[in-house]
């Protein structure tokens, strides 16, 4: 961020809040849509990749429910359903990183419900892929809750069952709804404190001018929390990392890596041999 945008960022009066969305979010072109279309007299939605792909798609897209949600806040919010075939109990809701729609990151998140014996949902921000509205903070609370209400009220998924793993921006809706709802467990992937301590990892106190306020929230979530940080992260500073874990009241062994950085956590073994663990023994009951 150059000094006219930090200028226009702290100083510019009558609405933060606009200016904080503006750098804040990163949308890619969107990579998919939902086509509509009939199978056996009914309607469903069929996944359309709308440029090259650079991730090989996984064939379990195939087999996933697609469909649209509407948010409190008005907007259409896509989303994916993938049933594992061993039937299993836990669902994981993904809430994903931040230049990236469900055309770029299901595929790893789809391999890793099937490693990890788990359902999956995936869901686009709005704004993100094929959903509607401008991508925003408050609406990145309103999609997240829309999704839950959804799988809870319509899917008939209980909270007890159900994960919520947010990844770097995707801390901001999962805290937010793990701090208001009980489940089984909470990944934190890459999260981070808030908007400014990032800029400024030295501020111990969350002004009127910021952003996604997680470390105001973690204090609040009540089901067991996993912290995963790379130890090199040179966008999210480790200490991120290490102030979530310290502030969460049910917090389990996170997992630090040496050698990691902000993107690449998930190429390193102990990552899944973390989740596993994880998921087989730690999770509220």
């Amino acid at each position: 961020m150059s000094l006219a945008q930090l200028c226009r960022f702290f100083c510019c009066p009558p609405c933060p809040t606009k200016i904080v969305n503006r750098y804040a979010f990163q949308p890619p072109i969107p990579t998919y849509t939902l086509k509509q279309v009939q199978e056996n007299g009914f309607e469903k939605y069929k996944f359309v990749f709308l440029t090259d792909n650079l991730i090989a798609p996984s064939h379990y897209l195939k087999e996933a429910e697609y469909g649209f949600i509407n948010t409190s806040r008005g907007n259409n919010i896509a989303y994916l359903l993938w049933r594992h075939k061993r039937n299993p109990r836990l669902t994981i809701l993904f809430s994903h990183v931040n230049g990236a729609d469900i055309g770029q990151c299901a595929t790893f998140y789809l391999d890793l419900c099937q490693k990890l014996n788990c359902n999956a949902v995936v869901y686009d921000y709005s704004g993100y892929g094929a959903s509607s509205g401008t991508p925003k903070e408050k609406n990145l609370y309103a999609d997240i809750e829309a999704v839950y209400r959804t799988l809870t009220n319509e899917y008939g998924i209980c909270p007890r069952d159900l994960i919520l793993y947010g990844q770097s921006i995707g801390s901001v809706p999962t805290i937010h709804l793990a701090a208001k709802q009980l489940v089984a467990g909470v990944i934190i992937h890459s999260g981070f404190l808030s908007a400014i301590r990032v800029l400024y990892p030295e501020c111990n106190q969350t002004g009127c001018c910021d952003a996604f306020p997680n470390i105001d929230k973690i204090p609040k979530v009540n089901s067991p929390v996993l912290v995963i940080h790379g130890m090199d992260d040179d966008v999210i500073e480790f200490s991120h990392g290490i102030a979530i874990y310290e502030r969460c009241p049910r917090a389990v062994e996170p997992l630090w890596i040496e050698g990691a950085g902000h993107n690449d956590v998930e190429l390193f073994a102990p990552y899944l041999d973390r989740l596993k663990q994880f998921v087989s023994s730690e999770l509220e009951n």
